[in-house]
This record gives structure tokens, sequence and C-alpha cells, in this order.
């Protein structure tokens, strides 16, 4: 039977009420295996994660190479207390602030209306849930087990879906050609040096003296280093050190995150991190020890399937339905690895609730975000056509072609 509009909802409800968070989701995913039982798919979970991938052969494939879709829902959420007052709300100290409820829902309906009509569709196509979206490495443990082969062959195509409480007009999806959203880098920095008396600070070799600085120093040689129409930012989020104000400690020690467009500047804003560590430690006579994480590359779509998934978009809900949007977002996403590998999209559907303004409702990852699950029934429909429409394409041959 296929997921209703209203089965959506529920299911989404049932997600937000128990979220889990990072790479471990055992009753997450034991609820999606269920809700995606008696389709006739090819079902598979993950070794190093509690990952869902599921394969759905189409019926009307003319021989030949079989084409194959790939579309994507994360399953995490965040160690977030929910704050919305929502008669569903999350009560176990992690909450769905991210709407990764939302995508499970969206990608479940979907695969039910799919496989409703899986002889029409001309090809394969591959649901992926995900855990560990949230800085867990997730995308990559599931690259490396192999999901892109999972229907046999490589994926011609692959498409990820986010919703968002704020920014974005209600049910309106955002797409735009090239990067989407920045790459991820965090680091953390420790000082080491010498303790003592507040009173003589020159018998020590002060980390907290030098911890200071580096905040400053960096976004000074950011200035210095990038041009000013080059969008790179950095930001220092934690700073820790001592126990006593009195007291010099022996280390100190800071953590930040930054982010860029681009691999390349990407890589320059890691190298000038550790530079500048090692710059002031070397001005004030201590260490420094610099550890950076490539949490996600630049999440780019490829310029052909973005103008696929907009067309995909306008077709349902016409112009008014969709943003073309002028700027890539600064938040990340690690479905950049997968299209670091395969040709795709990614896109964005405003969930903000109406009445609310988006430009100032609660963002993602707030312990207030609420996201309106009506739009569930627009991700549902967007999904569906987007896979009937690219595996027609595929097997044609020509850019756009729909049935749906």
């Amino acid at each position: 039977m296929t997921v209703s509009f209203a089965d959506a909802i529920l299911l989404r409800r049932e997600l937000h009420r128990n979220p889990e968070v990072g790479l471990d989701l055992p009753w997450t995913q034991a609820r999606i295996l269920r809700a995606l039982d008696g389709l006739g798919l090819e079902v598979s979970t993950g070794t190093a994660t509690t990952s869902v991938t599921a394969v759905l052969r189409g019926g009307a494939v003319s021989g030949g190479p079989r084409p194959v879709v790939l579309i994507r829902s994360d399953m995490d959420a965040l160690p977030v207390t929910e704050s919305t007052g929502l008669a569903y709300a999350s009560g176990n100290g992690a909450m769905h602030a991210c709407g990764h409820d939302l995508h499970m829902a969206i990608l479940v309906g979907a695969a039910h209306r799919l496989a409703a009509r899986r002889d029409e569709l001309t090809g394969d196509v591959v649901f992926v849930f995900q855990p560990g979206e949230e800085n867990w490495g997730g995308a990559l443990a599931m690259l490396a087990e192999g999901v892109l082969d999972a229907a046999g062959r490589p994926v011609d195509a692959a498409l990820g879906l986010h919703v968002f409480s704020y920014d974005l007009p209600h049910g309106v999806f955002g797409m735009r050609r090239g990067p989407m959203m920045s790459g991820s880098n965090t680091f953390t920095v420790s000082f080491a040096g010498s303790g003592g008396h507040g009173s003589a600070p020159q018998t020590a070799r002060d980390p907290i003296v030098a911890a200071a600085n580096f905040v400053s120093a960096l976004q000074t040689a950011i200035t210095r280093t990038f041009g000013m129409l080059t969008p790179v930012v950095a930001t220092v989020g934690q700073i820790s050190g001592g126990h006593s104000g009195n007291v010099i400690p022996d280390t100190a020690q800071l953590s930040g995150t930054a982010r860029a467009f681009t691999a390349a500047d990407s890589a320059r804003l890691r190298a000038l991190v550790t530079r500048v560590a090692d710059g002031v430690a070397a001005t004030h006579g201590v260490e420094a020890e610099t550890e950076l994480i490539e949490v996600a590359i630049p999440t780019v779509s490829t310029e052909a399937e973005a103008d696929f998934a907009i067309a995909a978009a306008r077709r349902l809900y016409g112009d008014s339905g969709v943003e073309v949007m002028e700027h890539p977002c600064t938040a990340s996403e690690d479905f950049s690895w997968f299209l670091d590998r395969v040709p795709g999209a990614f896109v964005l559907l405003g969930a903000c609730p109406p009445g609310r303004d988006p430009a100032s409702a609660p963002s993602n990852h707030s312990p207030f975000a609420v996201f309106d699950d009506a739009v569930i029934e627009r991700g549902i429909r967007f999904e569906t056509e987007w896979a009937i429409a690219r595996l027609d394409a595929l097997a044609t041959g020509s850019p756009v072609a729909s049935r749906a």
C-alpha cells in the first residue's frame, strides 16, 4: 500500500519523538526498515553504521546498461534539548533540529510511490538512508561500503534534499548551479607554555595570551591572504585554559570552524590556520599543536543536474515554487562527498511554518526550530518526479524527460 500524505506526517512525527544521534541509530533504522517492508525492494544495512540502502528495480528497461539514480536522506539528530513545545517534541535530550525526520518521511513516501509505478521505470532507483551526517562521517562510511554500486553498476545521477526552517519561503525549492554549500573544516589549536603567578607574568610563558592573540590574528590573516571577493570565514567558538584568575596555566586550547566554497580555498584556509598558530606561538615563546579535520568538502551541484532539478520542480510548482539562489549557503553538508563522485544536485526546501517570517524564524540546529510538515507532500512529489524523469532522460539520452 502506498504511503499517504497523512501516513508520511505520522511517520515524521514518530521519528521526531524518538531522535538518535551519531552513527548508531538502531531504533531509527528499525523504523525505516518497517516503513519500507512489503515494497519488493532489495534492502541492505550497513556494518560501520546503521544505514539502510534499498534498490528498486524498474520494469521498463529496454536493454543495455540499466540507468541508476540515487536519492539520499540523512537520519541522525543533534544533541540539542528541544524547546519547541510541540505535542510530538522529543524528551530524550536529543532533537531533530535539522529536519532529518522530514527527509526520512519524504524519501519513504517517494519509495512507496515509485514502487507503485515500478513497471514504468526505465531504470533502477537507490534509496539511501544515511546516519551520521552531523559531523560524524556517515557519508564517507557508506561510500566506503560501496553504496554507489548497490544496484550492481555505478550510479548515474544523485539527488539530495534538505528542509530549512528559516530563510526560504514556505514550500519554495532553493537551487543553484555550482557551489551550493560551503566546505567545512574544524580546527583545534593547543598552546603549551609554562605557568606562573599572575603577579609576575614575565616568569611564565603564557598560553592564554597566545590563544587570545590567535583569535584576532586569524581574522587579520584571512583579509591579507584572500581577496575581498573570495568568500571564506573562520570562527573560534570555544576557548579554555586555567582554573584561577591569578594563576597563569601551562596550557590553553581553542577550537573553531573554517569554511570556503572551493576545495582550493578550503585547503588554503586550513594551511593558514596552522601558519597563524605557529607564528603566534613563536611570538609568545610557547608551542602550538594544530589538529584539522575536513568535515565536508564544498557541496557542488553539477550545472546540468542543477538545471534538470530546477526544471523538474518548475513542472510541478511553476516559477514561483523555485528560487534560483544567487549565493550559496555558508552551512555545510556531507552529501558533498556523494557529489564529488557522482553528477547530481542538492536541493533546499523551505519548511518555515506559515505566518512566520523566514528571515527571523529560528534556524536549523536551534532548540526552537520548527519545520512545517505540510511540505512533506511537496518533497515526495518532487523526488518522485525527479527519479522518473531522470531515468527517462538517461534511457533516451534526452536532457529532460518526464511522464510523472
